[in-house]
């Protein structure tokens, strides 16, 4: 009898090349997703080396990272923006892969187009140069990011040298309470292993909580993974799966979906399945919440308050908060609904979908934005998320409310392009990371959800949507 495996274990076993040595395997890779700013490097190599990519029909390509986010028909004025969104053009025409480019209705961030296009499905690997490739987990798909050299040796050989990962399952019984959202959940789960937690790790959630999710929550969800110091998030596929996937453009179709809908049934951990480590939390137990610190597992529920050092058990700990809060300019015991804030962003390959750009414009309807708010973004993740928010009116909520609706990228979620924070200025954050500097030099990043964001875009400051 076959021994019960996880659902990791399925997916990797499924891709083994070669086992080099009892730690590590070459992994076939089924999709590969590239952008402006990682791939130059890989793509000079294949040139400097004669090469071409191995199967050009698996990759796709868009500029999301540093892209204009406003008046884009006017041209790119950054110069290494262009010279990076020009470069890509010029390397997926040479190297025959598909491109969506900026004025392609289906350009967006590669997190977001992948999954919506169906270009993700169940089974596959799938890489990118990007550390949140861990989104696609989702899909029962093994997803993970990796770094400009491994870019190239995909390219060239379809293949990948992996260190094999421990597995964490983390259940989450029962179910969210209203107001509380995908995103509130992740945080809590950084916030209980730490951000280190599952490091060295291929984390499935598991639970009614996780099955009660859409697709798009499901998303985030796995998207932050790599945020509890994970390398892959995963959810079983069940009936929520396949019909997100039917009749997307690179689904499979005919016999061909009766066949792969058939073998997606099989993508869940078996019973019995032995994981290295599990965790178990209830869903009940989290509120909205939102990040005080420069790291992720920095966070407290919206009714609580900024800890002190002394809070912290270790040394180490204490020296860690006590920068933190140096940084974020804040003090011990300041109340989380006490903090004001300068900008809001929503937007990101963590919230920038129809589901979340439908709850934050459920918030601002029919109100301002706060005068001392000097800046309020939404930032659609894709040009069909754009079109799908503009068809259902949601641009014309949030520009009535104060709210800037921009075009499809990355935008303020790593300050790398033109839309970043000035220093000092406290922005209400739906992205993944509040690292020191993370969206423009000297900014104070808190992460929230999409309905958090707008309710503090209209306050003016972090406010308790369960008392709305």
């Amino acid at each position: 009898m076959t021994a019960a495996r996880t659902l990791f274990q399925k997916l990797w076993d499924a891709h083994i090349v070669k086992s080099n040595d009892e730690h590590r395997d070459l992994l076939y890779i089924d999709r590969h997703l590239v952008y402006e700013v990682t791939s130059p490097q890989a793509f000079e190599g294949l040139r400097q080396r004669g090469r071409r990519p191995w199967r050009s029909s698996t990759i796709l390509a868009t500029a999301d990272h540093n892209v204009p986010t406003k008046n884009r028909e006017t041209g790119i004025k950054d110069r290494l923006a262009k010279a990076q969104i020009n470069q890509l053009s010029i390397n997926c025409e040479e190297f025959d892969i598909l491109e969506f480019k900026l004025n392609d209705p289906r350009q967006g961030i590669i997190h977001v187009i992948g999954p919506e296009l169906g270009a993700t499905l169940p089974g596959m690997t799938v890489v990118a140069g990007d550390s949140h490739t861990s989104t696609h987990g989702a899909f029962a798909a093994l997803a993970f990011g990796i770094g400009t050299s491994d870019v190239e040796h995909v390219l060239a050989t379809q293949c990948l040298l992996v260190t094999r990962l421990k597995t964490l399952k983390i259940d989450i019984s029962g179910l969210l309470h209203a107001h509380v959202s995908a995103k509130d959940l992740i945080l809590y789960v950084i916030q209980q292993v730490g951000a280190g937690g599952g490091s060295n790790h291929a984390i499935e959630f598991t639970g009614e909580a996780v099955r009660a999710l859409s697709m798009e929550s499901r998303m985030t969800l796995c998207n932050m993974a790599i945020e509890a110091g994970a390398r892959v998030g995963l959810v079983a596929v069940d009936d929520k799966t396949i019909d997100y996937l039917a009749e997307r453009p690179f689904s499979p179709s005919g016999k061909q979906w009766t066949a792969a809908t058939r073998y997606w049934k099989s993508l869940v951990s078996d019973d019995g399945a032995e994981f290295d480590r599990t965790i178990s939390l209830k869903a009940e137990d989290i509120k909205p919440m939102v990040t005080w610190g420069t790291s992720p597992d920095m966070v407290a529920p919206i009714d609580g308050a900024v800890p002190a050092p002394e809070d912290s058990e270790s040394s180490d700990q204490q020296s860690s908060v006590r920068t933190a809060l140096e940084y974020m300019q804040l003090d011990p015991g300041t109340r989380i609904i006490d903090i004001r804030i300068d900008k809001v962003f929503i937007g990101s390959c963590t919230n920038s979908r129809i589901e979340d750009l439908r709850s934050a414009a459920k918030v601002v309807n029919g109100k301002q934005v706060a005068k001392t708010v000097l800046q309020a973004l939404v930032v659609p993740g894709s040009g069909l998320v754009k079109a799908q928010a503009e068809a259902e009116g949601l641009d014309k909520i949030f520009m009535a409310a104060g709210f800037e609706w921009r075009d499809p990228g990355c935008s303020m979620c790593l300050g790398m392009n033109e839309d970043r924070l000035n220093p000092g200025e406290r922005c209400a954050s739906t992205s993944n990371r509040n690292f020191e500097g993370r969206q423009g030099a000297g900014g104070l990043s808190h992460l929230v959800s999409p309905a958090m964001a707008a309710a503090a875009a209209i306050a003016g400051r972090f406010t308790d949507l369960t008392e709305s």
